[in-house]
């Protein structure tokens, strides 16, 4: 985007403008070159925010890490010093990606104001609503401060009551959010899934895989409300249906949690719905119960049983930490597993497709118009709305 300053030689040069039009786009340069001055020390800050310099000294220690003989005899541990290495190095990449972008709008407002070239307006226009929207993004991060908030997320869907309407809606939301998680370039995995009695689904389990990711969706727990023409109504009447979704962080194994196996109960079924050439010829999918809680969790998507029971494991982990960490318990064993109701009056957000078209979070009372997109994973702005609020405590009226 850099550019060094053109000759003039009075007949390549700058065109010949009006006076009125020259004082125009001399203002309008101004201003910009006045915004970009305004946003240095917010750029800056953020660096401050991210904390690069811990993170540069961070990577220096994990470089020679790498280096180290017996580095990769534990594989496990190794990936690890890996991943953590590469998040550190792209985060201060992407911040010296915006400092560059920063100089290089500013290096473009002194050319053309000094050359009077008003043909490069779009292109300074353009460059910083990009930088303005990146910065924005960057800025939401550092929001992302929770323990757990850069770990893979697990989110449990739940139809409510109302047969095969809210089972729909369930299946709907589901869809929803893996697209929000292509959107983003996250991966997902479906561990477990029970199809609906004639459409739609009962509840599923999906993982999804990426930097921050339980950070960004835990913000979407709770009941979502639809409001619609049933397509399953031969009358054609209006429908409130409800869905439930639990997020979870996926706990590693690192982080101990004291589970007596004789507090479990374990249950093999065979696997249902789509699933490749296992399913439905063995009882490989395990549904494991916490007893003292009452917490259940299934898989059915791997392809042995002992497989199945060691991601189950994992995400029965990570629901009792969720719990103990929401909730404020000392000890896991003190944990009472509370289901949240899925009826009218406890949803967070209501998504209206008749008789006009609206999501509206009821938390933050952010709201879209294009119920389209956000089916299909527009959900940023819900998002960011629910982060922004729950770091400086601007909550809607109730």
């Amino acid at each position: 985007m850099r550019r060094p300053p053109r000759a003039f030689d009075g007949t390549h040069g700058t065109k010949q403008i009006t006076s009125d039009r020259k004082r125009d786009f001399m203002i309008e340069f101004e201003t910009y070159k006045q915004k970009l001055n305004n946003m240095r020390p917010f750029l800056e800050d953020l660096g401050m925010a991210l904390d690069l310099d811990g993170a540069r000294r961070e990577i220096e220690a994990l470089e020679k890490k790498t280096t180290a003989d017996g580095f990769w005899n534990d594989l496990s541990a190794s990936q690890k010093v890996l991943q953590r290495l590469k998040h550190l190095k792209s985060k201060c990449a992407s911040h010296a990606a915006m400092a560059r972008q920063w100089e290089d709008l500013h290096a473009l407002c002194e050319v053309a104001l000094e050359e009077e070239d008003d043909s490069l307006l779009p292109e300074l226009t353009e460059g910083y609503a990009s930088l303005e929207d990146t910065l924005e993004k960057a800025r939401l991060q550092t929001l992302l401060s929770g323990e757990y908030d850069p770990n893979n997320a697990i989110l449990s869907f739940h139809a409510g009551a109302g047969g095969t309407e809210a089972q729909d809606w369930a299946q709907m939301l589901f869809r929803m959010y893996t697209r929000w998680a292509e959107r983003r370039g996250f991966s997902y995995k479906v561990l477990d899934y029970l199809e609906g009695d004639e459409a739609g689904m009962k509840s599923a389990v999906v993982l999804i895989e990426g930097e921050n990711a339980y950070g960004y969706l835990r913000s979407e727990s709770g009941v979502h409300r639809l409001v619609r023409i049933s397509p399953f109504d031969a009358s054609g009447r209006r429908h409130t249906s409800f869905a439930a979704l639990e997020v979870m962080p996926e706990i590693g194994d690192d982080v101990e949690v004291n589970i007596r196996p004789e507090d479990l109960k374990v249950d093999t079924y065979r696997s249902g719905g789509a699933g490749g050439q296992h399913v439905n010829k063995t009882e490989s999918a395990i549904r494991i119960t916490h007893l003292p809680t009452g917490v259940v969790v299934a898989c059915q998507n791997e392809r042995s049983q002992h497989q199945n029971r060691e991601v189950a494991m994992r995400m029965l982990r990570s629901r009792l930490i969720e719990i103990k960490e929401r909730e404020h318990f000392d000890k896991i064993e003190d944990i009472k597993g509370v289901q949240m109701k899925i009826e009218w009056g406890s949803q967070i957000r209501s998504y209206v497709f008749m008789p006009y078209t609206l999501v509206k979070d009821h938390r933050t009372g952010y709201e879209s118009g294009n119920i389209g997109a956000v089916m299909d994973g527009d959900l940023d702005g819900f998002i960011n709305a629910y982060l922004k609020a729950e770091a400086t405590g601007n909550w809607a009226e109730k």
